[in-house]
């Protein structure tokens, strides 16, 4: 993802633009009389409040550069649809962090429960999957001996049980972590320094995840 113009954003607005066709549908949708206006502007908002916490996650992860982490945003597998929001490469170069960012409802709670992902009364376990299935994409496009590739949901909104658990799901062990956690949680991760490692293995990434378009 781009700070300036993630692919959230871009399809919030192609959201709203489908929903005002024509001049007729500008015009209807300004005299609040397009409930397909209405309907897409309502969807549209929800994709602007997930650009908005990618953006938030983004300057959460900046200063990590300074301890050696390489971070890139909004990359895409090549012939896969899906997006990844982010991509942490440690500074020992013996790990990549597949990040997905959620933007959940504000008062709920993340909780983990007879082996699936929650949030309030709601089962989320499906988006744990998701991100589980592609960091193994990403491990297995990457291909490097050594680097393990680990899934990671970023939340922001709800709070998170703890501050971060984890929750197994049949494509591995997802990392689920508050947003306000995110850096102790990436902190503890592997110890140590391989500049030329890190280097070796930023620069497979860059190779495999392309920037999202």
């Amino acid at each position: 993802m781009s700070v300036f113009g993630n692919s959230a954003s871009r399809e919030a607005a192609r959201i709203r633009a489908c929903g005002r066709r024509g001049l007729w549908g500008h015009v209807t949708a300004w005299a609040g009389l397009n409930p397909q206006a209405a309907a897409a502007d309502a969807v549209a908002a929800r994709w602007e409040l997930g650009a908005r916490a990618e953006r938030d996650t983004v300057r959460l992860l900046r200063p990590l550069r300074l301890r050696g982490w390489r971070l890139r945003h909004d990359r895409r597998l090549p012939g896969r649809r899906f997006n990844i929001d982010h991509a942490k490469v440690s500074p020992c170069g013996t790990a990549v962090v597949v990040g997905d960012t959620k933007r959940w409802p504000v008062g709920w709670e993340v909780w983990a429960e007879g082996g699936r992902l929650w949030c309030g009364r709601e089962d989320r376990h499906g988006e744990a999957v998701k991100v589980a299935r592609y960091a193994q994409l990403v491990a297995g496009a990457v291909g490097m001996p050594g680097v393990v590739v680990w899934p990671l949901l970023i939340v922001h909104g709800s709070t998170v049980r703890g501050g971060h658990l984890q929750v197994a799901t049949e494509a591995g062990v997802v990392q689920v972590v508050a947003a306000g956690e995110l850096r102790r949680v990436l902190r503890a991760a592997p110890a140590g320094w391989s500049w030329g490692r890190a280097r070796r293995v930023a620069r497979r990434v860059d190779e495999v995840l392309t920037p999202y378009r």
